[in-house]
């Protein structure tokens, strides 16, 4: 019996040790967590692997995060997955200085050192905030990351299952040997329709600098090449200031887009100036009908005084005196 006894005795310490370094294990290594069979099936689908380059495009005013990979047979990326922002800190623009608690803009580069496997959220990566352009312009700020627990003071946060695929993705591109993930951040989908909406935002001049980038992506769905020259961020140029080293057909492509671009921005200004002035229109024709119905209320009321007994009195001058040359009635006995 009591044999029975320090085998069960026994069993149960081997038992919770196991679930406790079960436990400590899941927490140390979560950093290694592995790519679903799913999330790898889909990226052998489309021509893809773990390995291969990666671009993160963040964008602000619709809360969304995606993923691109790079296809082997063209070399281009192509969107594998958009994931929902749980939230971000601030308004659309950059961040500025430490503790104004915005969430940055720009370009930024994940290296491997900008890997946090033991964060307070779960998981996060540093953006590398400031990045060459930030510093160029005096501001500061730290710890700004794409992390888990659905809170920002600053950040991108995602939910915990959220982050877990997207840090691993971010950690497989690096294995692949890829010496960076490129991450671009934007206050909304750059195009001329939603610029103008910000038109007389001090941001604006920034915000045109940054489409340079988006727009490069957007044609030719390679990673552009970013420096800073001259206080701007440059694209594809041979060195910060350089000529450009983009070709022919695709300064062309840019161009048109660009030429598009400012058409939809002046044309949304036009229609938005034109609403403005139909909003006033609408509320001043509002305010004249219901001074028209006060004055007509005014009337009628004036007539029906004067039906019942309270209009002029024709023996009255209208000061409350008697008329002088009214007739005298006869006196009475």
């Amino acid at each position: 019996m009591a044999k029975a006894l320090h085998s069960i005795k026994l069993m149960i310490l081997l038992s919770s040790l196991f679930i406790l370094a079960a436990c400590t294990t899941g927490f140390e290594d979560r950093g290694n967590i592995p790519l679903s069979s799913f999330t790898k099936a889909k990226l052998s689908g489309m021509g893809s692997s773990p390995g291969a380059p990666m671009i993160i495009r963040i964008f602000k005013q619709s809360s969304e995060l995606e993923v691109w990979k790079q296809v082997k047979a063209s070399g281009k990326f192509e969107l594998f997955r958009s994931y929902k922002i749980c939230a971000w800190s601030g308004e659309v623009g950059p961040k500025f200085r430490e503790g104004d608690r915005q969430s940055p803009e720009g370009f930024y580069e994940v290296t491997p050192g900008h890997m946090n496997p033991r964060s307070n959220y779960f998981l996060s990566f540093n953006l590398g905030f400031p990045n060459k352009f930030d510093r160029s312009h005096g501001r500061t700020g730290s710890n700004l990351m794409v992390h888990g627990d659905c809170s920002s003071r600053g950040c991108y946060a995602m939910t915990d299952d959220q982050i877990g695929e997207i840090y691993a993705l971010v950690r497989e591109s690096h294995k692949g040997g890829n010496r960076s993930v490129q991450v671009q951040v934007y206050p909304f989908r750059m195009n001329g329709k939603n610029l103008a909406k910000f038109a007389n935002s001090e941001h604006m001049d920034f915000w045109k600098n940054i489409k340079e980038g988006h727009d490069i992506f957007e044609i030719t769905k390679t990673k552009p090449k970013w420096d800073v020259c001259q206080g701007d961020y440059s694209f594809n140029r041979s060195g910060a200031c350089g000529a450009s080293t983009l070709d022919p057909t695709v300064v062309a492509a840019l161009k048109a887009r660009q030429a598009q671009d400012e058409a939809a921005f002046k044309e949304a200004r036009a229609n938005i100036k034109q609403a403005k002035l139909d909003e006033v229109a609408a509320a001043q024709a509002k305010v004249e009908a219901k001074q028209a119905l006060e004055e007509r209320n005014e009337k009628i009321t004036g007539w029906f005084g004067s039906l019942f007994g309270g209009g002029d009195n024709s023996s009255d001058n209208g000061a409350g005196q008697t008329d002088p040359n009214a007739p005298t009635p006869p006196a009475r006995n």
